[in-house]
């Protein structure tokens, strides 16, 4: 007996409804930050900025790294269920990514003031929208067939370049700081 094909179904727009009705949706929309009309990256990246401020008294070094470790093997299950439910492999509306990318950028450039962490932010959203160089290729390295199902791979890749374009920001302030002194 063969298993039937795979069909590709309609992508779906998620609403507040459509989040409401699922736990993976919640978190992989990043609370509703993700339904953002315009821009919903940046949103959700300036969710995951007012969200790390409101934490960051109470989290230290070992609260973040648990935050963060658990927020991405949660995030993995979360973000494939949704892309899953969306019939989209990497839909734009998924944020979760941006949000644990950046809590890792703002951590470890902490201590650090307002106007640094508006630059990391600044880096951080070039890096993961134009998808230079090494973003790129982690982009593309998860990337299912057009038509394909949509699969844990994909829920993977979904915070995996945003992990890299985190990485090229850290870089990016690393060698600011070496030359400015």
């Amino acid at each position: 007996m063969s298993a039937a094909p795979f069909e590709p179904q309609a992508p779906v727009r998620p609403t507040l409804g459509f989040m409401a009705r699922h736990p993976a949706r919640w978190i992989a929309l990043g609370f509703g930050s993700g339904l953002a009309p315009r821009a919903p990256g940046t949103v959700g990246t300036l969710w995951a900025w007012a969200a790390f401020s409101l934490l960051s008294p109470w989290l230290g070094d070992a609260g973040w790294v648990l935050l963060i470790s658990l927020g991405t093997l949660v995030g993995w299950w979360a973000c494939t269920r949704c892309a899953q439910h969306m019939h989209t492999p990497d839909p734009g509306s998924i944020v979760w990514d941006e949000v644990l990318a950046f809590w890792l950028v703002l951590w470890l450039i902490a201590p650090s003031g307002l106007l640094a962490q508006a630059v990391a932010f600044g880096l951080f959203r070039f890096f993961d929208a134009a998808k230079p160089g090494p973003v790129g290729w982690a982009d593309r390295l998860f990337k299912a067939e057009r038509g394909a199902p949509i699969g844990w791979a994909q829920g993977l890749g979904i915070l995996v370049d945003d992990f890299v374009a985190a990485g090229c920001t850290l870089v990016a302030v690393a060698l600011y700081r070496v030359l400015m002194g």
